[in-house]
């Protein structure tokens, strides 16, 4: 059960993860846990990654690669593992396919844009419990005030429209190709592609993922 998470920041790829962890007894590979993994190791690739962090540049695909390979060897993945938020461009996906990393599924998690915005720039925090709430789905019983504390609710940063636009801006033009490569490695025989309706109920999608999955 090798599996890849594909959709926009916000389209609910983090709680579909836990739930398709905690159903097939896979583990989450992501790439910022990896990295502080082998340098805190000090393995080879690690003790090189430093070195290009230390020096304030960025990880190139081939040190990515390197550790995605090693991770994927290790006892927890025997049953397969679970790919969010990589590869995130072409020239990454090509590299796991050089280097022999095969993925059984590419799941699509697919919500407008719009519809992420209203999502992200809806959420508000209490930033002392970590309480997230949201104005719509979620809200609080008195307008931005905790429910417990009666303390201010926050917009993170993270959440503010402007940044929400400029991460979906990135996620089209580096990773959306990556559906197309997806769907051609599985028009080949290559992989399984699923495209899921993001805006449903988080019960309906991880429902439809237990189906299509079995």
């Amino acid at each position: 059960m090798r599996i890849i998470l594909l959709g926009a920041p916000g389209a609910g790829k983090g709680t579909q993860a836990q739930y398709l962890m905690d159903k097939y007894g896979i583990p989450q590979i992501s790439t910022g846990d990896m990295l502080r993994a082998a340098i805190k190791e000090g393995t080879p690739l690690g003790l090189e990654a430093k070195k290009v962090m230390d020096a304030g540049q960025l990880i190139s695909d081939d040190i990515i690669i390197g550790l995605v390979k090693e991770r994927i060897t290790k006892a927890d993945c025997e049953n397969g593992f679970l790919l969010d938020g990589f590869p995130r461009t072409i020239p990454q996906a090509d590299a796991m396919k050089e280097n022999g990393v095969v993925v059984d599924h590419v799941i699509e998690f697919d919500v407008a844009d719009e519809v992420i915005v209203e999502r992200m720039g809806g959420r508000r925090v209490h930033p002392s419990s970590g309480r997230v709430y949201h104005v719509v789905y979620n809200p609080p019983k008195v307008a931005d005030k905790d429910n417990e504390t009666g303390e201010e609710l926050i917009i993170r940063a993270d959440d503010t429209e402007e940044t929400v636009r400029k991460r979906l801006g990135i996620y089209h033009e580096q990773t959306m190709p990556l559906v197309d490569y997806y769907q051609a490695e599985a028009a080949a025989g290559n992989t399984q592609y699923h495209k899921l309706d993001g805006t449903q109920a988080v019960d309906a999608i991880s429902k439809q993922l237990g189906e299509l999955l079995g």
